[in-house]
């Protein structure tokens, strides 16, 4: 594990301090005389995992919201595009559903709005989160709320009748690109789970001087993806691209995770008979998505988005979160068994998902992604040392 025990049992006593105090101090925000519209933008694809339960939020709580107008962006233009709309004085999106990477661009903008003193509005989670899911809970700084969590990657994911002996150490990989120019493809980290978790997970891999310090700590990742990319023809801007470029038969091996591997099978997208592997050294970089309010909303409105993060931690909308396997598991929350989800989630991972995923996650040590700073400082070498390679 990346976070010792000792450290984790003081992040989480940080976090039940401040939950404790907030209940004693503060008051709970008044919600609106009448139904409000919420503006919703999923820049992570959160949405295929939460949309029903925030519309079941609508038909639960009728005088709170009377609907939702939902959208979506990439994630890099988003904090950009909020802070034009702060600076102005007309912020039109009540919430964002969003991924580490413009949840880490956010924080270091200060574009979020600090939960820290309505930890009360919610439930204790400290309580009810898994234990990797507190963990990325505590990336947020109680500026977000952790709503659905992955074990995530990074996989590799090839076709069987393309790739006969897939590669399963880095060097193989490399050797593997060289012998097959142009056949593998991963997207720009800044905008795909599956590039950042590659990017995030190499340092392990390949055994670098400090897997948490991109910028004096990667020698060896930054030195290996420069070779990759010789023999990469370009980098997509998101992920579904490249599980397209599988299907077609344009790309032989992509960069996967669970999720992206077992959806795609689902949707058709990707060849039921795909498979996945990984490389000798492999750590799980953990994922999650989160719910996070960007700065200057209205208190009565603050007061409906709290009540809302309470209601999607309710197990029984955690269990929307298993959808078809995008973000397997995908729950945030203890105790929330496939048996919950709708049958249709559960007809597609007893079809389409892998029993080797729960020996992998048992057996392979759970890191959590970069701090702030450092995933910011890792998304800007990337673009800078190689995409810009690609134009």
């Amino acid at each position: 594990m990346s976070i010792t025990r000792r450290s984790f049992v003081g992040g989480m006593a940080g976090l039940v301090g401040l939950a404790g105090s907030s209940r004693a101090a503060f008051a709970a925000l008044a919600m609106p005389s009448s139904p409000i519209t919420l503006s919703v933008v999923d820049v992570a694809g959160n949405l295929a995992l939460t949309q029903k339960a925030l519309e079941a939020y609508a038909t639960a709580k009728p005088n709170a919201v009377s609907r939702f107008v939902f959208s979506k962006a990439p994630a890099p233009e988003l904090p950009a595009k909020i802070k034009a709309q702060q600076a102005a004085g007309r912020l039109d999106i009540d919430l964002v559903l969003t991924g580490t990477d413009a949840l880490s661009a956010g924080l270091d903008q200060d574009l979020w709005t600090d939960l820290t003193s309505h930890l009360a509005d919610l439930p204790k989670l400290e309580d009810i989160y898994l234990p990797q899911a507190a963990k990325m809970q505590a990336i947020a700084k109680n500026h977000g709320v952790c709503v659905t969590y992955y074990p995530s990657g990074p996989l590799i994911e090839y076709m069987p009748d393309k790739v006969a002996k897939p590669p399963t150490t880095a060097q193989e990989l490399l050797d593997w690109t060289k012998q097959n120019k142009n056949k593998f493809l991963y997207a720009r980290p800044a905008n795909s789970g599956p590039g950042r978790t590659f990017l995030m997970g190499l340092p392990y891999i390949l055994g670098d001087s400090d897997p948490r310090d991109p910028a004096k700590g990667w020698a060896k990742t930054w030195d290996y993806l420069k070779a990759l990319g010789e023999n990469i023809e370009y980098y997509p801007g998101g992920t579904t691209q490249t599980m397209k470029e599988l299907g077609e038969g344009t790309r032989d091996i992509i960069v996967s995770t669970t999720g992206w591997d077992i959806n795609p099978r689902v949707l058709g997208t990707v060849p039921k008979e795909a498979e996945v592997g990984t490389l000798q050294g492999f750590h799980w970089v953990t994922d999650a998505h989160y719910m996070v309010v960007p700065k200057g909303i209205a208190d009565e409105r603050l007061a409906v988005l709290l009540d809302l993060m309470a209601f999607m931690l309710q197990k029984e909308q955690q269990a929307y979160a298993y959808d078809k396997g995008y973000f397997y598991p995908g729950p945030a929350v203890k105790d929330v068994p496939l048996s919950m989800a709708p049958q249709e989630s559960q007809d597609a991972l007893k079809e389409f998902g892998r029993p080797q995923y729960d020996k992998w996650i048992a057996e392979a040590p759970l890191e959590t992604p970069l701090a702030t700073q450092q995933m910011v400082a890792a998304f800007k070498l990337w673009d800078e040392r190689i995409g810009a390679g690609k134009g």
